[in-house]
């Protein structure tokens, strides 16, 4: 009878210890389970929009781009600028021409509208610097559009010239959006200087 009693209690203290095993090895499962890791800033878009007369803004708009995942939209001129309309060294160009007349600065573009514009929350517009001001076939497509609940970073390109007040002048066309401070960048400007740019801008890490 003592046998009987003296398996059966070891019997117990058998299964026991195996019960809890078992019971430690599925909580060690569960605990291993991927989690979610996302977050709500990955929903967010950007688009870049750029005119680009000689190729050097594109450029850069298109590291922004590539930095950011983000859209690129060209604002295009109907009547494009050729390259004797850009020549600002001579007064009959047209550029000269339109500059001393403002009246002739509103250019006609092929589409100032872009798709799914209410889901993008960050714009970069980006342009040459003429006469110390944004291009202005740039104005035509601030003008057309709203900025409101955006964030909107301007950025340029010139030989020379900084970003003087023209991002200042386009937040006023604009009438609303949250404009932050513009960057200048030079023709040979390379990617790690947008990196750094956008690592300041807190837009990248």
């Amino acid at each position: 009878m003592k046998k009987i009693l003296t398996l059966l209690l070891v019997g117990i203290f058998v299964l026991g210890i195996l019960t809890g095993c078992q019971s430690n090895n599925e909580t060690t499962q569960t605990n291993e389970q991927p989690q979610n890791t996302e977050t709500s800033n990955q929903s967010e878009k950007t688009l870049v929009v750029y005119y680009s007369a000689t190729g050097n803004t594109k450029a850069v708009a298109e590291m922004i781009a590539e930095e950011t995942n983000g859209d690129l939209f060209e604002i295009e001129p109907k009547d494009s600028y050729s390259e004797d309309d850009l020549d600002w060294t001579d007064s009959n160009s047209r550029v000269a021409r339109e500059y001393e007349n403002e009246d002739e600065r509103h250019v006609e573009l092929v589409s100032s509208t872009v798709n799914h514009w209410e889901d993008y929350d960050t714009i970069f517009v980006g342009y040459p610097i003429w006469w110390g001001i944004a291009a202005w076939p740039v104005n035509t497509f601030i003008e057309n559009n709203d900025f409101t609940d955006k964030t909107v970073v301007p950025f340029c390109t010139s030989a020379s010239s900084g970003l003087g007040q023209s991002g200042e002048l386009l937040a006023k066309e604009a009438g609303d959006g949250d404009w932050q401070e513009g960057q200048r960048f030079s023709s040979s400007t390379s990617n790690s200087e947008v990196q750094e740019w956008l690592n300041e801008l807190g837009i990248i890490e």
